[in-house]
């Protein structure tokens, strides 16, 4: 059950999130031949950000990010599940923000909406705490496996993030949420892959082994300083004393 509405709700999201995607470029490249169209652009992704903003800041704060720190929290039981509330505020907001051009991901809200209706469901079925906590795992899990149509993955990322540690009782419940989610999921969007990766040639040469070596050293170092660099920005931009919702509007802008 919780597989199937979590399969709904983040397969229409990312319904609507590909056709803002194509809006989105069909206005960019209308951008290139005509002012007008460039000023809308930027005026649209301002707007778009600012209502987002505004929408969590009054109707869901627990809504603001990307939502799995929230969920990781719930799990550790150090805060409450967010009410149903969440969904429409996560799911217009995300549209509003990633449609308009934020370069953020699908799955952040896919997961914290699927684990809120993971959670509104054991409630109204007055399960529990312990199969709440399982419910609401396997609902996280089944939002990622919907973000990016990979059921096995929504699993593991329960497992390896949300829980840490294997747990029989939650892997199998969060693998058949998942695989119930991406049958409504490919129901309404096809079974395409998201990522479609060329065949390798069955022998790979000692040089092409240490270019794999070197190129994971490499990234593993610029995936270090990214993440220092979204800190400090953090912190910078606690220091501005302007509002949420102008700092959101003037970052829209920009992407525009």
């Amino acid at each position: 059950m919780t597989g199937v509405v979590v399969g709904a709700i983040c397969g229409i999201f990312r319904l609507f999130l590909e056709y803002l995607e194509g809006l989105r470029t069909a206005l960019a490249v209308g951008a290139l031949h005509s002012f007008p169209a460039c000023l809308f652009l930027i005026v649209l992704g301002s707007l778009s950000a600012f209502i987002a903003s505004w929408m969590v800041r009054r109707l869901a704060p627990l809504a603001s990010g990307s939502g799995i720190p929230h969920v990781e929290a719930v799990l550790a039981g150090l805060t409450t599940p967010a009410s149903i509330g969440l969904i429409p505020v996560k799911f217009i907001g995300g549209l509003l923000a990633i449609g308009g051009g934020l370069a953020l991901g699908r799955e952040g809200p896919s997961v914290q909406m699927g684990a809120t209706a993971a959670s509104t469901i054991g409630r109204l079925l007055r399960l529990g705490p312990a199969d709440c906590r399982s419910l609401l795992a396997a609902g996280a899990g089944a939002g990622l496996a919907t973000a990016f149509n990979a059921p096995a993955a929504g699993a593991i990322f329960v497992l390896e993030e949300l829980v840490g540690r294997f747990e029989a009782r939650t892997a199998c419940s969060a693998l058949g949420a998942s695989v119930s989610a991406i049958l409504v999921s490919r129901a309404l969007q096809g079974g395409h892959p998201d990522f479609v990766v060329a065949d390798s040639p069955m022998v790979i040469s000692v040089s092409a082994q240490l270019l794999f070596l070197l190129t994971g050293l490499a990234v593993g170092l610029l995936s270090v300083l990214y993440n220092r660099t979204i800190l400090v920005t953090l912190r910078l931009a606690e220091r501005i004393n302007v509002g949420v919702e102008i700092r959101a509007a003037i970052i829209g802008a920009f992407g525009g």
